[in-house]
């Protein structure tokens, strides 16, 4: 029997490696564009950027070192060169894919950083393995800008799993619906018509705005943001800011909010501070033709009519009055029940003095023949 050489039997103590295979090898040399590994074989393994991630940019030397240990499968066996030709981000993937298969089955949340930002959704990455998420599952309400999503992290889960096609597809919307379903019904059964509560503007719109309560929006109507007028609720209320509301009435899953705390009612007091007789001074705030009305203070407005404005007569009050202008006038009538107050700026005036009235000569006659005849018999 003839004798082994060393070559033969370095050989024969190697193991055989076939393409497909799950290798470990030890890293014994980086560089910025590829990494060689001792995979136990005759020839070393070659690990290039573009089989270890999907990310061209990396630099090899930031993420291994000689002495690593890594699992790695096998690509070629003989790259023509004599090289083994490994692969990383494929093994990750096959591991990938069969842990998106698991999370699918299981109706699993998954949990990862959103990796690029597409016209029509999102791409996330886990285990290598990319998902996508159209932007009509990202969220419950229409996202018109999805950068506000880049390298942020987000829940989802598998809603499509097609392995074949490498088709995954992921939702974020259930998720988001399930927990303000979840959120609602907690709300609603803690909250109570009259109780304050805090919320956050989320939008605001002309007629009023939308206060999230943590679960569901109520609306704040603008003839309940305040006592007194509101010209736009955009001049008064941004959004993200935080308010403390008054819950007027609850109707199905429909809140009506309100800012007129009782407290701050005005008419509250009213009957003492605008009493008939009483002279008080405010800023017209509106004018129609028949008269104008005064805001005594936030809330409460008093009519002046045309009739008296003056003691001169006043075809229409912006004749001789302008919107804010300050004046003075006398309450002639008070109605709580109505919530309706007049003035008058007439009464205060001094009235003219009238000159004696001239007699009328038709009125007082003489009869001159008769003095005449008076005088010829004296």
């Amino acid at each position: 029997m003839s004798e082994l050489t060393f070559e033969q039997m370095l050989e024969a103590s190697l193991k055989t490696i076939h393409a497909g295979e799950v290798v470990e090898g030890t890293v014994i040399d980086v560089k910025p564009e590829e990494v060689v590994l001792n995979i136990g074989y005759k020839s070393d393994g070659i690990l290039t950027r573009n089989e270890y991630s999907n990310d061209s940019s990396i630099d090899m030397t930031n993420v291994v070192k000689p002495g690593d240990t890594m699992e790695v499968k096998v690509l070629k066996v003989n790259d023509g060169e004599g090289q083994v030709m490994l692969t990383y981000k494929r093994l990750a993937a096959d591991r990938g894919n069969k842990r998106i298969e698991e999370a699918y089955n299981n109706h699993e949340v998954l949990k990862a950083k959103v990796s690029q930002v597409l016209d029509g959704g999102l791409i996330v990455i886990v285990e290598e393995v990319r998902i996508f998420i159209p932007a009509s599952l990202v969220s419950d309400t229409y996202e018109k800008d999805l950068t506000k999503y880049a390298d942020q992290e987000i829940e989802f889960v598998i809603s499509e799993y097609n392995p074949r096609r490498r088709r995954y597809i992921g939702d974020r919307k259930q998720l988001i619906v399930a927990r303000k379903a979840e959120m609602q019904e907690a709300l609603f059964a803690r909250i109570h018509e009259g109780d304050v509560v805090e919320g956050t503007v989320k939008n605001v719109t002309d007629f009023g705005a939308f206060i999230d309560l943590g679960g569901a929006d109520g609306l704040l109507h603008i003839s309940e943001m305040s006592w007194g007028r509101i010209e736009h609720p955009k001049k008064v209320f941004r959004v993200g800011e935080k308010l403390k509301v008054l819950i007027k009435e609850i109707n199905g899953n429909k809140i009506a909010l309100s800012l007129k705390f009782e407290e701050l009612n005005p008419w509250r007091n009213a009957d003492e501070k605008y009493a008939v007789g009483n002279v008080v001074t405010g800023r017209v705030a509106r004018m129609t033709d028949f008269g104008a009305f005064v805001e005594l203070e936030p809330g409460i407005d008093a009519l002046l009519h045309v009739s008296q404005i003056s003691r001169e007569h006043v075809e229409k009050p912006s004749d001789v009055l302008k919107v804010g202008e300050e004046v003075t006038a006398k309450v002639v009538d008070f109605n709580p029940e109505d919530k309706k107050i007049s003035l008058s700026i007439k009464a205060l005036l001094t009235p003219e003095k009238k000159e004696a009235p001239v007699e009328d000569a038709d009125v007082v006659s003489v009869d001159i023949d008769q003095v005449i005849a008076d005088q010829t018999e004296e």
